[in-house]
């Protein structure tokens, strides 16, 4: 198999690459490019866990202190919210290896976050979500009417 068809085709050279993985032809392998793209899925779960959890963070601040528009779009941010902690959940649950890596994306995540929504309204100075509370399925901020 040729190295090329890595950049002519990439479709065609993934299918005959798992075709000649299934058939344990390893000396016809695309070693470099294989190793490649596996290094880079790693990197892309990574990268799309990072990016679910800023989404996240962003609108748990928005639903939590964002009290302009919190009537009008409190509903939506909510669902987001449920969207972003299922597919959260899912990649964990394809890739739990990267549960130990959530701390250090939070820290990321987190400041991300902050400066996103600071840019729409002022966040008060104790403005805080905390990972358990971000991850938590049952964790919304609802006020005394039982309204978020």
């Amino acid at each position: 198999m040729s190295s090329t068809r890595y950049e002519t085709d990439y479709h065609q050279w993934i299918k005959e690459t798992v075709h000649q993985l299934k058939e344990r032809n390893f000396n016809v392998i695309d070693w470099d490019n294989l190793i490649e793209e596996l290094e880079s899925m790693g990197k892309s779960d990574k990268r799309a866990l990072l990016s679910l959890l800023t989404r996240l963070l962003e609108h748990l601040l928005k639903l939590s202190y964002w009290e302009g528009e919190k009537d009008r779009s409190g509903n939506y941010w909510a669902a987001e919210i449920v969207n972003f902690r299922a597919q959260i959940q899912s990649r964990l649950e394809d890739s739990p290896s990267l549960r130990a890596e959530l701390e250090a994306m939070y820290a990321k995540a987190y400041p991300v976050a902050i400066k996103s929504v600071s840019k729409l309204f002022s966040l008060p100075n104790d403005a805080h979500i905390s990972l358990e509370q971000a991850l938590d399925e049952d964790w919304f901020v609802i006020d005394e009417s039982g309204k978020y």
